[in-house]
């Protein structure tokens, strides 16, 4: 039926590209044209006429880079070119994670840590995902963007006091504002159990709240109760909830935290292992040894090194290590970070060992965990999926392109589903990505993070072309992303 395209004007040719199509199947050459907000035809060589050529030799061309971890809620709507992620290739990014989400959010007094990531109080403005998407369709930013539903932010919602176990009644009010968000087209729960606001919620409030996943085809993300010394405990009572609700569980960036803790991704991963034979189960991970977060006095130790990013009664300690202020104050490092908080930090908690094994592990994503209102960000705020591409599957050839392009894109779409997104292929939406797989790679660094990628040529999304020469934006075409039934039988 394509063929007859030929005798059709499109809007957009790319000729002559290296297309990576995100299925994870061997890469090919061939011209790819799309009109409206679809891609329209894929043949070795197409007679069509375009409105815009863009010639493609030697440079891939792959599906929009999805983001499935990232704390953008407020940020894609306050700041809609959304530089940061449209660089890099993302066209899609998936927030409320972590337990903490800017929809169905209401703030009665300060913003509780760690919902103070997303932004102030000002910018809870959304109190149902009907209203979150509201917004995003109204900012219209550069990306597309999908919403889990934060468990933290449903306590915060429902409870005086974060710090203990929900009651009866405050489960019950819970799960029918978790019911109405699924129904709105969030995509699951995510909880963030490690963090003090959510850590004495019992694993039987988490069950009750996932027993809604199932009705309405949402999935379970967690931030694990523990990445320490905990883990395989932690990750169990993750197993357990998503088997109780009879739904998919994905661990948010998985990682073995701490000294103590190093080398046990060997450990973790055969527990994936074991329990993906009885049960849906995925992970992402970010491509870096530092982990970036508020400073957590359960996470104060010696035993490696923990960077201040911001404080707000101490701002002029940021950029130096907790160890320095310490010493400078003359204070022992739980004291110092006393004194600092509320404060961030970056924490140098990871074996590159154990990242590698997480990255290449066969159902692993890619998320940036990024800190969008960090003044010091993470690097992998800007980096994550270029560093990917360039570190890790170029120059350390940690697995091929066509690997490193799924763990991306169809594999992340597929798992959230996401329709029609996150492969090369006739009749998906046209979030597209070209790039120079010789030259792409990441620019941002710790001591100077807010840097473009290189080799990111051109990012289109929804068939607009977004992002574009002298790494500038160009367009802003994304949508508000909702949750997809499957049909039955499909």
């Amino acid at each position: 039926m394509h063929r007859e395209l030929k005798t059709m004007k499109v809007d957009w040719l790319f000729r002559n590209v290296t297309v990576v199509d995100g299925s994870g199947g061997e890469q090919y050459r061939a011209d790819v044209a799309v009109a409206g907000d679809r891609i329209v035809d894929i043949a070795p060589s197409l007679a069509v006429t375009a409105l815009q050529t863009i010639e493609g030799e030697g440079r891939v061309l792959a599906p929009g880079f999805i983001d499935v971890h990232t704390h953008d809620d407020t940020n894609v709507i306050r700041m809609p070119a959304y530089l940061p992620k449209i660089s890099q290739g993302v066209t899609t990014v998936i927030v409320g994670n972590c337990g903490i989400g800017a929809a169905l959010a209401t703030i009665k007094g300060e913003v509780p840590d760690p919902m103070n990531l997303l932004g102030e109080k000002v910018h809870f403005i959304y109190p149902s995902v009907e209203a979150y998407a509201h917004g995003v369709e109204a900012a219209r930013p550069a990306v597309n963007v999908a919403t889990l539903i934060g468990h933290t932010t449903l306590r915060n919602n429902h409870m005086d006091d974060l710090f203990r176990s929900a009651t009866a009644a405050e489960i019950a009010a819970m799960r029918l504002q978790l019911r109405e968000g699924l129904q709105q087209g969030a995509l699951g729960l995510s909880t963030g159990l490690a963090y003090a606001s959510a850590f004495n919620a019992s694993t039987e409030e988490v069950m009750a709240l996932a027993e809604e996943l199932a009705g309405e085809q949402g999935i379970y993300t967690t931030h694990l109760r523990s990445e320490f010394e905990p883990i395989l405990e932690a990750l169990d009572e993750a197993f357990r909830i998503g088997r109780h609700a009879k739904v998919p569980v994905v661990v948010s960036h998985h990682k073995c935290a701490g000294a103590n803790n190093w080398g046990r991704t060997v450990e973790t991963l055969a527990l994936f292992d074991r329990m993906r034979q009885r049960q849906e189960i995925g992970c992402d991970c970010y491509p870096y040894s530092a982990s970036s977060s508020t400073l957590d006095l359960k996470q104060v130790t010696d035993e490696f090194d923990i960077v201040i990013t911001w404080s707000h009664p101490h701002a002029e300690q940021a950029g130096k290590t907790l160890q320095q202020i310490a010493t400078d104050w003359q204070l022992s490092l739980h004291d110092a970070a006393k004194r600092l908080m509320p404060a961030g930090a970056i924490y140098y908690n990871m074996d590159e060992r154990d990242v590698r094994r997480v990255l290449s592990y066969p159902v692993t994503m890619v998320g940036s965990d990024g800190l969008p209102n960090d003044p010091m960000p993470h690097p992998r705020l800007w980096g994550a999926f270029p560093r990917v591409l360039g570190h890790y599957c170029r120059d350390e050839k940690l697995f091929p392109l066509t690997v490193a392009i799924h763990k991306m894109t169809g594999l992340s779409a597929a798992r959230f589903r996401l329709p029609q997104r996150g492969l090369v292929k006739v009749g998906y939406y046209a979030d597209l990505v070209l790039f120079d797989p010789q030259t792409v790679r990441d620019i941002a660094s710790f001591s100077d993070p807010r840097q473009p990628a290189a080799g990111i040529e051109r990012v289109m999304v929804n068939g607009v072309m977004s992002y574009g020469p002298q790494q500038q934006v160009i367009g802003r075409a994304g949508r508000f992303l909702r949750r997809q039934r499957q049909q039955e039988g499909a």
